[in-house]
This record gives structure tokens, sequence and C-alpha cells, in this order.
């Protein structure tokens, strides 16, 4: 069972249809298009600000990831804050440097799986050229080789 059927099984108790496997690039390593999928996810949460760093993306089955940097214009110091998202069978853990673990819960809970929902369609069809619907190729995708 894939990372969305188990997600929305844990949330809802029901499983979503089943999602195509994306398009492999060949010339594609993980890391890219981890990179590829980041830049999709760090516009999901509106403007970045000017000198800020934005990531969000889906490192694995279990584990998403919001990564935030900026230039502190009181102390002129980089600053950045990690945030990752751990699905269990029982829930959902946020952690975060020099924070306890949290459970996430009511508004956070549902704009997480709101970012969740946009996420995985746009990218499956921004870097996949796959329909989320349909789960067909899109009629102007050009698979790499």
């Amino acid at each position: 069972m894939g990372f969305l059927q188990k997600l929305a099984q844990l949330i809802t108790g029901t499983e979503p249809p089943a999602a195509p496997r994306p398009v492999a690039f060949k010339a594609s390593t993980v890391r890219d298009l981890i990179r590829q999928e980041s830049k999709i996810g760090a516009q999901l949460f509106g403007p970045i600000p000017k000198d800020h760093r934005r990531e969000f993306f889906c490192l694995d089955e279990h584990t998403w990831v919001w990564y935030e940097e900026w230039n502190d214009p009181t102390s002129k110091q980089l600053r950045s804050v990690t945030t990752r998202y751990e699905i269990h069978n029982n829930g959902i853990i946020k952690v975060q440097d020099g924070h306890p673990y949290q459970n996430v819960e009511g508004q956070e809970l549902a704009n997480l799986m709101t970012a969740i929902e946009l996420y995985y369609e746009q990218v499956l069809r921004g870097v996949y050229k796959y329909d989320p619907v349909t789960g067909r190729p899109l009629a102007d995708a050009t698979i790499k080789k």
C-alpha cells in the first residue's frame, strides 16, 4: 500500500483509488526528482518572502519535510527551521530540533493534508507528467530517455 493510500486510510478510514507509478526519468536521480518536487512544494504555502528559501517535499513513504531559511535582519545571521512530519499507523508526528515530538492535530493536520493533496496533484502533473485524476500520462507529456 502506497503512502497516499496509507495516509488516507489513516485519516479517513478509507482508501483512495490507486495512483499510477510515475514515469521514471532515466537522466534524473532521486535527488534531482526531490529538488524538482520541492520547488513545487515550496509554492504551496504562498509567496516566498525575499531572502527566504523554502522547501516542502516527500522524502519517503512515511516522511514529509518542510524547510525554511532566511536572513535575520536583526542579528544579520542565517536562520533556518526544519520540520519533519512522520507518518505512523496511529497518527502524524511533528519533529523539530529543540522541541518535543508533537502529534499533528486540528487545523495543522487539516493544513498538512491539504498541502499533501496539492503537492501530489501538482507534482504528478509538473514533474511526472501524469493526470492525478485519471492516472494517465498527460497528452503533452514527452518521456525523457
